[in-house]
């Protein structure tokens, strides 16, 4: 039972409901919907499963990795580095806007049951706009100091990241609740395996570029009616 005991931990910061305002944003999606470019189940699962593979992985889920090693070594110029790189990355300002306040608000949420010397550190750089409180670098550092597995750690971002995806394409193509469910179930394997795959992540290819996904969220900010912030 003790080898268990990060689940609780796992199980609500990962959790795809906690109110940090996630199912705000599409993250382009809502461009892909209007351009009729996602408009049924398979495609809706091809949008979902090439985020994964060719943008999170190399993204906010790589920095969730780089994160939690930093926080291993209490390593803060590192983390301050990660936050500035993770900045630089994210083109879209919806994207980088969105990435900052999910970040701050995972923090309000776990602040007040848990304290880390390393967190305030963190939060002091905040407030001293040394860091931007970028989502994925807040995750990563949360899990390391919750006790979470790296291997867990990621599986659990992934898992909400998806589910959240998941949620808004079915509200938006519109799908069926159970056509979504299925999604979910089909790409199981694919985060176990890129899970995996993010841990042994070559560092040169952090941030590698995303256009179109990139693209779709700049156009995402001058559609003429939308129902997401991002």
């Amino acid at each position: 039972m003790n080898n268990m005991k990060f689940l609780a931990s796992l199980l609500h910061i990962s959790d795809p409901t906690l109110p940090i305002g996630g199912y705000t944003h599409s993250n382009g999606l809502e461009t892909y919907v209007q351009k009729r470019i996602v408009n049924n189940r398979e495609t809706a699962k091809e949008f979902v499963e090439n985020m994964l593979k060719y943008n999170l992985k190399y993204n906010d889920g790589a920095f969730v990795k780089l994160a939690y090693e930093a926080t291993e070594s209490k390593d803060l110029k590192a983390i301050l580095k990660l936050d500035e790189e993770c900045n630089a990355l994210k083109c879209p300002k919806e994207i980088r806007q969105a990435s900052q306040k999910l970040g701050l608000r995972l923090i309000k949420i776990f602040k007040r049951n848990e304290n880390f010397e390393f967190m305030e550190a963190y939060e002091e750089a905040i407030k001293n706009r040394e860091a931007s409180s970028h989502y994925g670098v807040v995750f990563g550092i949360y899990t390391c100091l919750l006790g979470i597995p790296l291997y867990e750690a990621l599986f659990g971002f992934y898992y909400t990241s998806l589910a959240g995806m998941i949620t808004n394409a079915v509200k938006l193509v519109p799908l069926g609740q159970l056509d979504g469910q299925d999604i979910l179930f089909e790409l199981y394997p694919i985060m176990e395996k890129t899970a995996q795959e993010t841990i042994e992540l070559d560092r040169d290819l952090v941030g590698l570029c995303n256009t179109s996904f990139d693209i779709r969220c700049m156009q995402h900010e001058r559609l003429y009616s939308r129902l997401y912030m991002s």
